[in-house]
């Protein structure tokens, strides 16, 4: 069933303690449909440091919460960058919520909140072959390159 009241606000750093736990949820949840792993995500994925690396850490990221309700149900961060080839950095949303439309939604915020975006660029795990139906599916992605261990997908803006 789709999530109805979705809201899309701005990361603040009192965020990142609930953010980095949806994270934690998300990645676990990744790696044990798909490495058979109990753990596993980029570094400071679960204490917090990945938001403070990419997020905080540089002026051309944006970061947003996608709240359900009263409660953080997953985040995005985007690189909004000089001449409008930007970047998504990650968005993630929290197993409970998962397949029910929450990314879709968070995608489709990304392409109304910068309507200016002559493109789109993101890397994947090679091995989440959820994230690529999602991305080329549901988000109009096309895969442009594949490294060792990540796919590199690419969508073109309508100007």
């Amino acid at each position: 069933m789709a999530v109805r009241d979705l809201r899309f606000e701005e990361i603040v750093e009192a965020d990142l303690p609930e953010l980095t736990a949806v994270m934690t949820r998300a990645f676990d949840d990744d790696a044990q449909k798909h490495l058979g792993k109990e753990r596993g995500g980029p570094p400071g994925y679960d204490n917090g440091d990945f938001f403070r690396k990419w997020l905080l850490g540089y002026e051309e990221s944006v970061g947003y919460k996608i709240i359900a309700g009263d409660s953080i149900i997953g985040g995005m961060i985007v690189w909004i960058l000089e001449g409008g080839d930007n970047v998504l950095g990650t968005v993630f949303v929290d197993p409970a919520y998962q397949d029910r439309g929450v990314g879709t939604r968070a995608w489709q915020f990304v392409e109304t909140r910068y309507p200016e975006a002559r493109s789109w660029r993101l890397d994947t795990p090679n091995w989440a072959t959820k994230n690529h139906y999602f991305y080329e599916k549901k988000c109009g992605f096309h895969k442009v390159d594949e490294r060792e261990d990540a796919f590199v997908y690419r969508k073109e803006m309508a100007q």
